[in-house]
């Protein structure tokens, strides 16, 4: 089952398309990594999803709920963790939670819980603008995780952390479906830890969709093309330079 559809979706500024004609299908229970050189179109694509930018053409669906018209009961399903994450920084890290904590009506256990679940607890009394850049983000990443949301869509949520962080962020998204019955939409430019953590993946280039589905597809679609197939870097390395030397010899 597809907890996340596209058709078409597509987001222009001006003359310029950030995302053309993408169609996606997201499936429930998985960690689906969303990769793409910069300026691809995955943050506006998760943007879309938050409501942040609309859509100037296509459709997309979330949990069987249409966007525009069900905005607001998809953005009750979602977690979300999108570029820097913005809190109170002369507030703690426990209060910050607090914060989220009573605006959703959570139970009280649910700071601590999920302060737990990423690391903060030693650190919880401290204020947030003292946190270190890889602290920073384990809190943003707590803000889209207390509620346990079904849906949870991180932007670069590595981003800052030392190997040992990395490996412990990673081991716990690769874990949330199973704990949580949830589905993770994540983007990072560590490919090495995406083709360590997804079990789907969907490659976007120029804000075109190039490649959606399992590693094993991947690296049969990088065979029969002539691509090296022995991980995930050389195949998308592979497979963006041979999109953008199509897009030169095109009038």
């Amino acid at each position: 089952m597809n907890i996340i559809e596209t058709h078409d979706l597509t987001k222009s500024y001006g003359d310029f398309t950030a995302v053309s004609h993408v169609d996606l299908h997201i499936r429930q229970g998985r960690v689906y990594g969303f990769l793409g050189p910069n300026g691809a179109g995955k943050s506006t694509t998760m943007k879309m999803f938050l409501g942040l930018t609309r859509p100037t053409g296509g459709s997309f669906s979330i949990d069987g709920k249409n966007y525009p018209s069900q905005r607001t009961e998809i953005l009750k399903e979602i977690g979300s963790f999108i570029e820097a994450p913005a809190f109170y920084g002369n507030l703690t890290g426990e209060e910050n939670l607090e914060m989220i904590r009573r605006i959703l009506g959570l139970p009280r256990r649910c700071v601590e819980e999920t302060l737990e679940l990423v690391g903060l607890t030693p650190y919880k009394n401290r204020l947030a603008k003292k946190y270190s850049l890889g602290m920073k983000q384990r809190l943003g990443l707590a803000q889209a995780l207390i509620g346990r949301p079904p849906i949870l869509i991180l932007d670069e949520p590595t981003n800052g952390l030392d190997p040992v962080g990395i490996h412990e962020i990673r081991s716990l998204i690769r874990s949330l479906p199973r704990q949580y019955d949830c589905t993770v939409l994540v983007s990072s430019h560590l490919l090495s830890e995406i083709e360590l953590m997804a079990d789907d993946i969907g490659i976007l280039n120029h804000g075109h969709l190039l490649f959606e589905g399992t590693f094993d597809e991947l690296k049969a679609i990088a065979r029969s093309d002539g691509f090296p197939a022995d991980n995930l870097e050389h195949m998308f390395l592979a497979m963006i330079d041979q999109d953008n030397r199509k897009r030169v010899k095109q009038p």
